[in-house]
């Protein structure tokens, strides 16, 4: 039974770190969100796991969003802002998530970032 608390734990602990979103870039190209100095990795199936974003990525685009740029050879490519989603799992986080980090990515859309559509 402690096995499984603990198991319980470390997935509690990893869920409130990160946030996923599934995206479809231009082959070749480094996706970078939210004014972060690296690009993200984008596994083969085009999923990316990255840390929470602040308030500020709050919104639907173009007004509100997880800005976002795509580069290419050194160039940029593209430049916007990405549907945001508050994470529910923020309110239950101790110390200060809600504070820092409620805002992620939607798990249940494409960010289609080749033809521009975010469903």
């Amino acid at each position: 039974m402690k096995k499984i608390y603990c198991f319980l734990a470390a997935m509690i602990f990893i869920t409130g770190c990160t946030t996923t979103g599934h995206f479809k870039v231009p082959e070749g190209s480094q996706l970078y969100l939210y004014k972060r100095a690296t690009p993200e990795t984008i596994s083969p199936s085009g999923e990316v796991t990255t840390k929470p974003f602040f308030w500020t990525a709050a919104g639907v685009p173009p007004g509100g969003g997880v800005p976002y740029k795509l580069e290419k050879d050194g160039k940029v490519l593209k430049e916007g802002k990405l549907r945001a989603k508050f994470r529910v799992v923020s309110i239950f986080w101790p110390p200060f998530s809600l504070i820092y980090w409620p805002m992620g990515l939607n798990p249940n859309i494409t960010y289609d970032l080749i033809n521009d559509k975010q469903e």
